[in-house]
């Protein structure tokens, strides 16, 4: 197991995907359905996801990633809703938590009127491995 995975058990959380038996597991918008805290979990899930793809394309070796250059955050909301950086903040967060220094990355967060699948938050990133 390397450190990453180490300190992300430290901290509570399980490498796994964001969708669980073929659904999305925050469906809906913040400021509507959703509250910025459960958003802020919305988007801890997308960093465990982004983290699984990761671990995946890097052979199940996350030492490998040089640096997590930045992430991109759309959150679904309501035309009234002005959080989205405290949503995002939860992939953020975690991703630092996950990686360290490593983790240090530009972001964006931005609201948008709809996501795929009614998804409340969807996070990308740009992460540079060596192989």
């Amino acid at each position: 197991m390397s450190s990453v995975e180490e300190r992300l058990k430290a901290a509570g959380f399980e490498l796994q995907i964001a969708v669980k038996d073929g659904e999305v597991l925050y469906k809906g918008k913040c400021g509507a359905e959703f509250t910025v805290e459960e958003g802020y979990k919305a988007a801890q899930q997308c960093a465990i996801n982004i983290i699984a793809h990761v671990r995946d394309a890097c052979d199940g070796d996350l030492t490998k990633v040089k640096k997590v250059v930045r992430l991109g955050g759309f959150v679904a909301c309501t035309p009234d809703f002005y959080d989205h950086p405290k949503v995002v903040n939860g992939a953020s967060d975690l991703i630092g938590t996950a990686f360290g220094d490593v983790g240090r990355h530009s972001r964006a967060a931005v609201g948008v009127p709809s996501l795929p699948l009614n998804s409340a938050v969807e996070v990308e990133a740009v992460v540079e491995v060596d192989f």
